[in-house]
């Protein structure tokens, strides 16, 4: 039922605002200025409002005002029920709507349901944020409603456990940013963290560990620390989901199947292929052993479930899906004998029939299911909906099938990357999504038709917690990311105005000093960016701030507030380590910044590649191999490209002919993270482009022993054109994380001396 409200005011002005900033996060679909302005009132009077929404502003605004409720009939006030008058342009989300007018003497609010309101009531909060100082806030009309129904923030609290005050501080985040989905990442190897009172060693065994794994994980270093017993008791859980309600919020539990169960095996070994012992696990990454599909596990995860959803009363469960690896279904003979028997294609198809067994049951209790997109190996499920976070792929393919989807993709949604400089940033499990890239993801693929689109329910981004050990951290790598991913999901975000975009975030700053917030501020930080020059390279430096306040040294010194002022692109003619900070009245204001170039003969020029990088891994393109950045070997950030099953084929033109005697590029060997070093690298030469002659090839032996650092020997050359081919390892073989899957191969700078 549509509705509206008054909040009654008696204050008039004579002001017209035509062109007044507002620090709206997300920015309004339509805002109207009009004239005058309305005067900040000590006593706010309420008039025909939804109490406990109404509590809540209160709670907002703190000691701001004194407040009245009134039921007094207000002079040419009309009752009844008012149809909002904005178009219908949702994704399904056809009760977020709201409508306010704000004039010299009242507030009125129109709203579709008390969703609209509570929506309404979250702009007004920032109105009066932002203009409390000056007491006035200026007449306006505001019409609004999101794009999509699905506006979600994942929290993984099995890495590491946050309490339920932490998590309802999480839940506060998300509704002052008018998100309304809240995925709740509840059980993994290293730790199941939900109460099941028929299972009682799921959190007896399974909600601790003997040690967790700490700093890089190249390095294979661990605190020797117990962790845990962590877990939420059902009382605990159905207290967060009550008050995720009271902010209109629905809380998605996740319980992962058939893969990520370590913890749940260690507590109840028959549950796997082999029995068993199982510990669980200190390490990150994925592991081999599994549940097995027989009867008495699918009796199990429906006990399980049963508990779950008298907690949860969300539509969707989250039953994970992913990274399943298929190492023990291809070692059992149960497995084997299931796959014949129910005429399966192969171990893919069993994955299917485990999700597809587990929605059959999901459905029969009026529930669905959805997953991340490997649920689509085999074949999806009839009713399920595709959480798309290994790219786009899975949301397209489940659109064109008519299944719902939420797109998630790692490169853009994945708030366990890093933010700004690796270098100068905590510690993060890799990748790099800064403010703006966040910002200038697009939900809706363009290759999907406008009738596919609509199965795109919306947009989520997610933090997982391997290297996130406390709640300072949480908000360390989710503000100010989070306005971005507010404004994106609300469907008002504009890329190529990202600069007003960012003022606004920084504006919000203030909002969450008063909370006490430990927010990341990377973007006063100096971003550095290799640009082509022509001379081979030169070094941009831009900041957030004024440009002027940018001061650097090439020489490695640490800059100062007297090193050179920042004019211009730095050029880079050899091999230096240029520094950076920003200043304000001769004051450091930023982290120090440090880059190391190491120049050669390809630095700077043109390349091309055969098969381009997973979007994950693909900062700088095919550039970011001839930059003369080396990647750095711990931080998956900024430095390098990933390639999926893919071979790395590139080829580089000096301009002219140039003589050379070695050529070297880098490489990662990370099993734990499914990256392995390659099988073999070739070098080709050629003088026009075409015809390419094999000059030198090196194996796996060779390239396992110059530990990811490759450096190849072929004697004196001399051409215009340079390949090199570096071969991915293909499937991982069994006994490795991600058997079966295809391997990641990861590569950075190319050169030649």
């Amino acid at each position: 039922m549509q509705r509206f409200l008054l909040l009654f005011f008696i204050i008039f002005s004579g002001f017209f605002y035509s062109q007044t900033q507002l620090n709206l996060i997300p920015y309004p679909n339509h805002i109207n200025f009009t004239k005058g302005e309305f005067l900040i009132p000590k006593t706010l009077k309420f008039y025909d409002v939804p109490k406990e929404d109404t509590e809540y502003l209160r709670k907002r605004l703190g000691s701001m005002f004194k407040y009245e409720n009134t039921g007094k009939e207000i002079a040419n006030f009309t009752t009844g029920d008012y149809p909002y008058p904005g178009k219908r342009r949702n994704h399904g989300a056809a009760n977020d709507s709201y409508r306010i007018s704000i004039t010299p003497d009242k507030i009125f609010i129109m709203y579709t349901g008390n969703n609209g309101y509570f929506l309404a009531i979250q702009t007004l909060i920032q109105l009066f944020e932002q203009f409390k100082d000056s007491g006035k806030i200026p007449a306006m009309t505001v019409e609004d409603e999101p794009k999509f129904a699905w506006r979600g923030m994942h929290l993984d609290v099995c890495r590491h456990f946050f309490t339920v005050e932490e998590v309802k501080q999480y839940i506060d985040y998300l509704a002052m940013y008018k998100l309304n989905t809240f995925h709740w990442h509840l059980t993994d190897d290293q730790g199941w963290r939900i109460e099941i009172k028929k299972y009682p060693k799921l959190t007896q065994i399974g909600s601790k560990r003997k040690e967790s794994m700490i700093g890089p994980y190249v390095d294979n270093t661990f605190d020797g620390k117990p962790y845990g017993p962590y877990f939420y008791t059902q009382e605990q859980i159905k207290e967060v989901v009550k008050y995720a309600q009271e902010r209109h919020i629905t809380v998605v539990p996740e319980i992962e199947m058939p893969g990520h169960a370590l913890a749940a095996l260690a507590a109840y070994p028959e549950l796997a292929c082999t029995k068993g012992p199982f510990d669980v696990a200190t390490k990150w990454g994925v592991f081999d052993d599994v549940f097995c599909p027989e009867d008495d596990t699918f009796k199990f995860l429906e006990n399980v479930l049963d508990e779950v959803m008298a907690l949860f009363p969300s539509q969707y469960i989250h039953i994970g899906g992913d990274e399943c690896p298929k190492t023990r279904w291809k070692e059992s003979a149960f497995c084997q004998d299931l796959i014949k028997k129910n005429n399966l294609k192969d171990e893919h198809g069993l994955q299917s029939y485990f999700i597809q067994r587990i929605e059959k049951y999901l459905n029969s209790k009026g529930r669905k299911i959805i997953g991340w997109d490997e649920i689509l190996e085999g074949g999806l499920a009839p009713n399920a909906a595709v959480m798309s976070w290994t790219g786009i792929k899975g949301g397209v393919e489940a659109a064109k099938s008519n299944h719902f989807a939420v797109m998630t993709p790692g490169a853009y949604c994945y708030f366990d990357h890093y933010q700004g400089d690796p270098q100068t940033e905590p510690n993060a499990f890799g990748g790099f999504t800064p403010l703006d890239k966040v910002y200038s993801y697009k939900p809706i693929p363009e290759e999907l038709t406008k009738v596919q689109s609509k199965y795109i329910l919306g947009v989520q981004a997610n933090l997982w917690t391997e290297y996130i050990t406390d709640f300072k951290q949480v908000q360390y790598m989710v503000f100010p990311r989070l306005f971005a991913l507010s404004e994106v999901a609300w469907g008002t975000s504009k890329p190529e105005n990202y600069k007003e975009f960012e003022n606004r975030a920084i504006s919000h700053f203030k909002i969450l000093d008063k909370m006490g917030v430990n927010y990341a501020r990377s973007i006063y930080n100096i971003n550095g960016k290799v640009v082509p020059s022509q001379n081979g390279i030169a070094y941009e430096l831009s900041t957030s701030q004024n440009p002027e306040g940018i001061h650097f040294t090439i020489d490695g010194s640490i800059p100062t507030a007297h090193s050179q002022t920042y004019k211009s692109a730095i050029p880079v003619l050899k091999s230096m380590v240029i520094q950076s900070a920003y200043f304000e009245n001769n004051e450091l204001k930023s982290a120090v910044s440090s880059q190391d170039f190491i120049t050669s003969k390809t630095t700077g020029k043109k390349i091309t590649l055969e098969d381009q990088p997973s979007e994950n891994y693909s900062f700088g393109g095919a550039f970011t191999l001839v930059d003369g950045i080396m990647g750095n070997q711990k931080q998956l950030g900024k430095t390098w490209l990933g390639f999926q099953g893919k071979d790395v084929v590139a080829t580089i033109d000096f301009g002219e002919k140039t003589q050379f005697s070695e050529v070297y590029f880098n490489t990662l060997n990370n099993k734990g993270s499914w990256i392995h070093l390659a099988k073999s690298a070739t070098v080709y030469i050629s003088d026009d482009g075409k015809n390419f002659k094999a000059i030198k090839e090196i194996g796996k032996d060779q390239i396992l022993s110059a530990k990811g650092k490759i450096k190849i020997n072929v004697g004196n050359q001399s051409s215009k054109y340079l390949k090199l081919k570096i071969e991915n390892a293909g499937i991982i073989p069994a006994g490795n994380p991600g058997a079966d899957s295809k391997a990641w191969l990861f590569v950075d700078e190319i050169g030649a001396n």
